[in-house]
């Protein structure tokens, strides 16, 4: 764990002990389960911070409580507390707030609920000492304008709206100036509540435990395949009902409701309905439907498929969450154009594929099933594949660039490009169950298809996919190779190479040869010399994990060098990488990061 935690550490400190410039909090010691609902929070949008959201997004549960027990049992030394500028007046307001809080202002001391010492109550409740100033400032000021929430009764942002700018301030600054008791640990109940401190009637934080594994029925499988539940989930959202958005050239496309709610999801919709949606491209009220859902795809689906499909959403949860109007441009927000554009570039399928039922033994029989999955309910054209500037799919799979996100979908086909053309049937059946191979590992949005939809894959299934996807014919070389614009020299590669015998070395190798089911080796690595360097340059950005699996369920971690290195650094040590160990690629500019450092959210 330790090593899997380092995409941690680089900022919060060796250990977890802090980051050296106080913004980002100590991690050792604190109790698990508040370690946990914190990494909970910043996957679901509770708590705001990119690089945090990113780092997290392809963590399960159950890595994400590993990751907390392992920083809760680090007991490392807490520095010496700076002394406190304010005044007397406001240090007695500030200590007053801690200890006694106010009872006029219906405020309970902070002692309350973080016990008498301030270091903390099992299971959740956090200790207040040992940390800056600034920190707690913008903690507090997070709960006061709901920049920060937690699961219902939210205490914290009950309390902290009740307090006045100045009052946050005079008790961060009490707080930080306050030394750590010696052994500091977190209390095992909370102080009973006494005359002069109001105490909130908040309930424990639940931890969810694992359910019962249950025979999964069919339309369940086929949801999880073609990542339903994903698109049609809001960060943060319930599940199913819609309200996440699919960016798209012409604008933001918004997923649509689809629990079994009879008004605002499909719980009224009958198996015909259901049908034309998938096959026809049209909603049950002759609407016709943006290819950002993807019947473009989906119309490969058999009628049996789907009437399974549908079964399974009808005995999803209600949801009485209304659709979100889309946000596009004009005219492209109009039915007529969407009418237009349907006769230039769709047609349904006019014939029913093998049904997803069938078995994949024979390798006519496992390659028509995965032509099936691919084109079908996997739908991986429709990012693999490229788009006209009407954004209809033409045919070839030569690699496009996502919209919204500027992560690369390389080509299925094309040697020249990350793709599977050259990796065994049993390498692509592994990267599509478990997100690595030994050669390549899921990032950005591909480990999200991994994490929620092929990792589900029966092993029969995944053969299918890799035997048809090992058949298709070597891509011709359609667009010309381009030499990067950068130019290496002796000087900035001098650079590079010191870089990343800093920051790289250690996990992916002094001759960039990586880490057995680690690291990849970056060392003839395509995803490292393709022409397009957008996830070369995003994976340095952002770090992250691999996607987690039955199959990798610890997956190791990248850190966020964004927070580290600037701009040319990122380029110097890039561009090392791409003209090291026989690697030959053309350089990167400051320039070429900066672009897509700016397209990150904030």
């Amino acid at each position: 764990m330790a090593q899997r935690a380092r995409a941690c550490t680089v900022c919060h400190g060796d250990q977890g002990r802090a980051g050296p410039d106080g913004y980002y909090p100590r991690l050792a010691g604190k109790p698990a389960a508040y370690l946990y609902q914190q990494l909970v929070n910043f996957r679901s949008g509770r708590r705001h911070y990119a690089p945090m959201a990113a780092l997290l997004t392809n963590l399960d549960d159950a890595y994400l409580h590993a990751l907390a027990d392992y920083f809760s049992a680090q007991t490392v030394p807490y520095p010496a507390p700076k002394p406190t500028t304010q005044s007397n007046a406001e240090n007695e307001q500030g200590r007053k707030l801690v200890s006694e809080g106010n009872k006029a202002q219906r405020v309970p001391a902070c002692t309350q609920c973080h016990g008498l010492k301030l270091t903390g109550v099992n299971p959740d409740l956090p200790g207040l000492l040992g940390l800056p100033v600034d920190y707690i400032n913008a903690q507090l000021g997070s709960w006061r304008t709901g920049r920060r929430s937690t699961t219902t009764p939210d205490c914290m942002a009950t309390v902290a709206k009740r307090l006045t700018a100045a009052e946050v301030n005079a008790a961060a600054r009490w707080l930080a100036s306050q030394p750590v008791p010696l052994n500091a640990h977190a209390a095992d109940h909370k102080p009973a509540p006494s005359q002069d401190t109001l105490e909130l009637k908040c309930a424990e934080l639940a931890i969810a435990q694992a359910e019962p594994a249950v025979q999964e029925p069919r339309g369940a499988y086929l949801a999880r395949l073609g990542n339903c539940a994903h698109c049609h989930t809001a960060r943060g959202g319930a599940p199913f009902a819609g309200g996440r958005a699919v960016d798209t050239p012409f604008g933001a496309v918004f997923s649509s409701n689809i629990t079994s709610d009879p008004v605002y999801g499909i719980g009224a919709w009958n198996t015909d309905d259901f049908w034309r949606a998938l096959h026809h491209g049209e909603a049950k009220d002759g609407r016709l439907l943006y290819p950002a859902f993807p019947y473009t795809s989906y119309t490969h689906i058999s009628r049996a498929d789907a009437d399974a499909l549908l079964a399974y959403l009808k005995t999803i949860p209600a949801q009485a969450r209304i659709n979100q109007a889309h946000a596009l441009r004009w005219p492209m927000n109009t039915q007529l154009a969407l009418r237009v554009w349907r006769v230039l570039f769709f047609k349904p399928a006019s014939t029913e594929p093998v049904s997803i039922g069938q078995s994949a033994t024979a390798t006519s029989a496992a390659y028509a099933r995965g032509a099936y999955l691919v084109e079908g309910l996997g739908h991986c054209m429709e990012c693999h594949g490229t788009r006209n500037v009407l954004g209809s799919l033409s045919g070839a799979s030569v690699g496009s660039v996502l919209p919204g996100s500027q992560w690369f979908a390389p080509s299925l086909n094309d040697s020249a490009q990350a793709s599977v053309s050259n990796w065994s049937v049993d390498e692509i059946a592994r990267f599509l169950q478990t997100g690595v191979n030994g050669k390549a590992a899921a990032q950005g949005p591909m480990a999200e298809v991994v994490q929620h939809g092929t990792q589900y894959l029966t092993d029969a299934d995944a053969q299918a996919m890799a035997q048809y996807l090992k058949a298709l014919p070597p891509a011709a070389n359609v667009v010309a190779r381009s030499v990067a614009a950068g130019t290496s020299t002796s000087t900035n590669l001098s650079a590079g190479a010191k870089l990343y015998e800093t920051h790289c070395a250690d996990c992916h190798g002094l001759q960039g040869q990586g880490r057995a089911n680690a690291y990849p080796a970056l060392a003839g690595n395509r995803a490292v010399l393709m022409d397009n360097t957008n996830n070369l340059i995003l994976s340095a950005l952002n770090g992250g994990f691999a996607a987690t699996t039955k199959g990798n369920a610890r997956p190791f971690g990248m850190p966020p060098f964004m927070l580290q290195l600037n701009d040319g650094e990122i380029a110097a040590v890039l561009t090392y990488v791409r003209g090291a160990w026989g690697n030959q690629a053309g350089a990167l500019t400051e320039f070429d990061i900066n672009k897509l450092r700016r397209s990150q959210a904030p």
